[in-house]
């Protein structure tokens, strides 16, 4: 009997996945794969089908062909309620509640799932990103800045401790400095907690930089998928090319 033991599933695997909404192709035959712990960024100009893809894996969009894993279980046979409550989801403007705390809004996913100590994972989370309890707690969201209630939102996708969170554009709406300063705090929180990422940009710099792979979309389609070194020294299209050259990331010739 052999003593190898099989690797384990990626905790993030779309195969095969179409998706039309009308007569326009969203997704067309795509297939990437997250191993647990990796972030992936999905790039690519408006239209290109990152958001869809990035949908897919909580069923708030579902694939007219093909499969979508979470680890090891498809998603076509998981409740979409427990599936997004135990998946950290980030979007652009943060999505908070304006009318509940930060402490509320923090603690939302670990009191829906009826987690004992909710306030305490949310206080635990709010720390970790960089605001505080004692002074952020109480403050209601239309006290804080941009970059302070993108803080928040990611405290919330992290409160539950999950294993998976989707973030689409979540730096995109922010200042520059705003918005480096909270990649830098992203970075150090995957390092510290080891969590898989999905993340949707536009901003080739920020996959270049955050991601450990990084997917070209264009019309639904999937151009190339490696490692930021690779894509940026080995573009295999022409519109990869193009698109590294537009963002100042093409090799010199």
């Amino acid at each position: 009997m052999s003593s190898e033991t099989a690797p384990a599933p990626p905790a993030l695997r779309a195969a095969g996945v179409h998706k039309s909404f009308g007569d326009v192709a969203a997704l067309v035959d795509v297939s990437v794969d997250v191993p647990a712990g990796r972030c992936l960024a999905l790039v690519g100009e408006s239209g290109s089908g990152k958001t869809t893809l990035l949908r897919c894996f909580n069923r708030t969009v579902e694939p007219d062909q093909g499969d979508v894993f979470v680890g090891d279980e498809a998603v076509a046979r998981m409740d979409p309620v427990l599936l997004r409550r135990h998946t950290g989801y980030v979007q652009q403007e943060g999505g908070l509640l304006p009318h509940w705390s930060v402490l509320r809004n923090a603690s939302m996913v670990p009191t829906l799932r009826a987690l004992p100590d909710a306030g305490e994972r949310a206080r635990w989370a709010l720390d970790l990103v960089g605001l505080p309890p004692d002074r952020f707690a109480s403050r209601w969201p239309s006290e804080l800045s941009g970059g302070q209630r993108q803080r928040v939102a990611i405290a919330r996708a992290l409160a539950a401790h999950p294993g998976v969170i989707l973030m689409d554009e979540p730096f995109g709406a922010l200042d520059a400095i705003t918005r480096t300063d909270l990649r830098a705090t992203f970075s150090a929180l995957r390092d510290e907690l080891g969590i898989t990422v999905l993340l949707v940009t536009h901003d080739l710099h920020e996959a270049v930089d955050l991601a450990d792979s990084v997917a070209v979309l264009k019309n639904g389609a999937l151009e190339q998928m490696a490692d930021p070194a690779t894509l940026v020294a080995s573009p295999s299209t022409e519109y990869v090319g193009r698109l590294l050259n537009r963002a100042g990331l093409g090799r010199r010739t």
